[in-house]
């Protein structure tokens, strides 16, 4: 963030300086809620977790270098107090993104499904044509957002931000807080139909992301997804697109997956020669992420060449996502244990299926969360379409077993050994069992299962 006084923090986030600081405390680094994670200069945000109470941990703040705290009750360290420290961060951040807008580009990504991985491939791309921001992980709510807006100041070029939707208004409020130069919408598919209802409301909220644009601002919209490319009628904005077609902006062309499920493909510029992608990001799936990329990176000045070369070297940044390791028996595990909807399963079944090939494999599952009255058809069509892919064996987590058993019991794909597990204690000692050396083991459901303690333990003896 731009250094400001604990004065300054105060009056802008309408806040009374304590005591114990002076007003000229200067905040010169950035904002963050990890009491583990200060550096000199920081600003410590206590925020009320479900579990914990970062004013409980001022003390581990301070001792790591932070010099003033934003707080909701008072503490002994020196601190601005307001009534609301989610309230307050937005406000900072508001603040801060008028201040760095005349050189920062701001970039806004949405969508149901693809939204990290496509954040750090932009981020990777972007780092090699200017200074560039992007969130850790999926800090892309209400607390994560403007977490990442404080941490871009004067020398920032490029600030991307993830934005997550769960209702109408949310993108909204979102993009209140940061307004966006370039909005990308990447699709609209099941993810959080327990919240929306339909697609259409989905495509609705999602849609608010363009509606947020200027109209000097610019809308990068996938083409092969109709409700996103409909998008382009709700913004005053310039629209690009990208997808399968050769008229988009950035498309495809001589793709193909090899052995270890990485694809390969021509990046096609409009006006520019093609360019070789090399993508070390698992999965056909990203061919449409790096194509987003592409087009924003087209947008910013970068030509195809130069494009394709960062989106080769660009590798996975965030957990629990598509990440592959091998252990000392040969098998090798695909750990998505992030997040789960009926749009990414299928993809991650596709990429457990291009790195399988003649190899044995194994599938962990566990629930889809946030699908409202659509869960149980959508874990039986689950089951159905895992069934069809041929796994050996199918660990299948949780209350919605029986479901994902029952579609695999009537995919017609033939027998498949399928095993129940109450929770990921329960499948970690399942798998271990059926596991063979060389197989190959996808785990994938979203994150409340906590599936990623079994991909630690095939992983104790990783190379």
């Amino acid at each position: 963030m731009i250094s400001l006084t604990a004065a300054q923090i105060a009056e802008i986030v309408g806040g009374t300086v304590s005591s114990a600081a002076d007003g000229d405390i200067v905040v010169s680094g950035i904002a963050r809620i990890d009491s583990r994670d200060l550096s000199p200069g920081d600003l410590f945000i206590a925020f009320f977790g479900e579990n914990v109470d970062g004013h409980d941990f001022v003390e581990q703040a301070f001792a790591g270098g932070a010099v003033l705290a934003l707080v909701s009750r008072p503490v002994w360290a020196p601190h601005v107090l307001v009534a609301d420290t989610t309230a307050a961060a937005s406000a900072l951040a508001r603040f801060n993104i008028l201040a760095v807008k005349p050189t920062c580009t701001v970039i806004a990504i949405t969508g149901s499904s693809g939204k990290t991985s496509t954040k750090d491939l932009l981020a990777a791309v972007l780092e090699t044509h200017g200074s560039t921001i992007a969130p850790p992980g999926s800090f892309n709510n209400e607390i994560g957002l403007p977490l990442t807006v404080l941490r871009a100041n004067e020398s920032t070029q490029y600030l991307i931000l993830e934005m997550g939707a769960r209702g109408l208004g949310h993108l909204e409020w979102l993009c209140s807080i940061a307004p966006p130069d370039i909005s990308m919408v990447l699709n609209v598919g099941a993810a959080h139909l327990g919240e929306f209802g339909d697609l259409e409301t989905t495509a609705i909220a999602k849609g608010e992301i363009v509606v947020a644009l200027s109209p000097s601002g610019i809308a990068v919209l996938n083409a092969d997804d109709d409700r996103v490319r409909a998008m382009a009628s709700r913004t005053q904005a310039r629209s690009v697109f990208f997808g399968s077609d050769p008229d988009n902006l950035a498309f495809a062309s001589s793709s193909e997956i090899d052995s270890e499920g990485f694809a390969h493909f021509d990046l096609c510029i409009q006006g520019q020669s093609p360019a070789r992608v090399d993508l070390k990001v698992l999965g056909r799936h990203q061919i449409s992420n790096a194509l987003a990329v592409a087009a924003v990176a087209a947008e910013s000045g970068m030509s195809a060449e130069r494009i394709a070369t960062a989106l080769s070297a660009a590798g996975p940044r965030s957990r629990w996502r598509m990440e592959v390791m091998t252990n000392r028996s040969g098998v090798t595990v695909i750990n998505d244990a992030y997040n789960a909807n009926p749009d990414s399963m299928a993809v991650a079944v596709q990429a457990v299926q291009d790195i399988a090939t003649t190899r044995r494999f194994g599938i962990v599952l566990g629930e889809m969360l946030e699908l409202g009255e659509l869960s149980q058809q959508a874990h039986q069509d689950l089951g159905t379409a895992v069934g069809k892919a041929g796994p050996a064996w199918v660990v299948a987590v949780g209350s919605v077993g029986d479901q994902i058993a029952q579609g695999i019991a009537t995919s017609g794909a033939g027998q498949v050994a399928v095993h129940l597990a109450h929770d990921a204690s329960a499948a970690t000692d399942l798998v271990r069992e059926l596991v063979q050396p060389g197989d190959v083991v996808l785990i994938k459901a979203s994150r409340g299962i906590g599936l990623e303690v079994v991909a630690t333990s095939l992983l104790g003896d990783a190379q």
